[in-house]
């Protein structure tokens, strides 16, 4: 990449692509900004999403670095793929992955592809995490800062998306972030990190869903069938919760299985059996970049923040489906989620979690 790369960043409002800007800069090449407006109630259903708030920012930090900026307009499209995909997965009795669903359809197909058509050669994020070229292609590469790597969000892109993705970030802890954007005086140096779902923001599940999915009381029953109290629908549930069951006896209580087909939903102990599963079963299997032998030896997350999981990845005979045998039961395994598949730092692969 030479320092005449034309680089498109996405500037949420927030200090990370703030700071992911600010580098490039700094480093020489031509840079411009844009701002994705993606969800406001006036197109979506409610949510806490500040967009306003975060134009605003991402407009201040652009005049202070004196870079241009415009804005795009993806509310209809995030509606279509990732709001209805929330509601669609929820109902179904799945747990959706919102954040991935995004990357792989909004900041890294949209986004990318306004910015080509623009005349950028790349575009910038200010995600925790890292790509490499080598001979074999491009290759996704956890954040140096553990704490907050983000590659598992990531676990969905293709080599295309990756040759044109830049992480400034990608090799720096947050507290040096924080400490660059104070040190360049940027206006959200002190601005807190967001939350929640992506672009939507912090919500209660249960309250949002119930926009789409009308409530529906059931009974809450223990593995041994024994009732314990009621729920207003199993689909505002996800597996492995704790809180918001709001039933006493010899809790705590998590969320073991729902039936959908009954409207019930089973909960269990921290030490019950049916709340693990020793294998996993995935389909849609996604690889980065070239395809691994299997059976293949691995690490995995089954979730955001999971420390890496020791699994053997194999397929299953006369199936398309796959089977990641691990070698620790995993507690609240939720079908719809993303397992990602890792090999000692490098995300190399990803599937549903059936």
């Amino acid at each position: 990449m030479t320092k005449k790369t034309k680089i498109l960043v996405g500037l949420s409002g927030g200090v990370d692509s703030a700071v992911a800007l600010y580098l490039l800069q700094q480093q020489g090449y031509e840079v411009e900004v844009a701002f994705m407006k993606n969800f406001s109630e006036k197109v979506n259903v409610k949510g806490t999403c500040p967009w306003k708030e975060d134009r605003l920012m991402a407009y201040r930090v652009a005049a202070h670095l004196k870079v241009p900026i415009q804005t795009f307009d993806f509310e209809a499209e995030y509606h279509d793929k990732v709001v209805n995909y929330i509601f669609d997965n929820y109902k179904a009795g799945l747990t959706p992955n919102p954040d991935v669903l995004c990357n792989n359809e909004i900041k890294f197909k949209l986004f990318l592809e306004k910015a080509i058509k623009l005349g950028f050669d790349k575009i910038a994020t200010g995600h925790y995490a890292q790509v490499k070229e080598d001979k074999d292609g491009f290759h996704l590469l956890r954040g140096k800062d553990l704490n907050k790597d983000q590659s598992y969000f990531l676990a969905g892109l293709n080599q295309t998306q990756l040759s044109k993705a830049v992480f400034p970030i990608g090799d720096i802890e947050k507290p040096e972030v924080r400490k660059i954007a104070k040190q360049a005086k940027l206006p959200n140096a002190d601005r807190k990190d967001s939350q929640g779902i992506c672009f939507i923001g912090k919500v209660d599940l249960k309250i949002f869903l119930q926009q789409k999915i009308k409530p529906k009381t059931g009974e809450i029953v223990d593995t041994k069938g024994n009732v314990l109290g009621e729920h207003q629908g199993v689909w505002y549930y996800t597996i492995g919760q704790r809180k918001g069951l709001d039933i006493g006896g010899s809790g705590p209580w998590y969320v073991v299985s729902k039936d959908i087909k009954n409207n019930k939903l089973i909960v269990g102990h921290v030490d019950d059996e049916a709340l693990y599963n020793k294998s996993v079963q995935m389909t849609d299997l996604h690889w980065l970049g070239k395809e691994h032998k299997l059976p293949l030896k691995a690490k995995a997350q089954i979730r955001y923040r999971q420390p890496g999981q020791d699994i053997v990845l194999s397929s299953r005979a006369k199936s398309r489906d796959l089977i990641a045998e691990f070698k620790k039961s995993q507690a609240g395994v939720a079908s719809g989620q993303i397992l990602a598949v890792y090999k000692k730092d490098e995300l190399i692969a990803s599937g549903n979690i059936v």
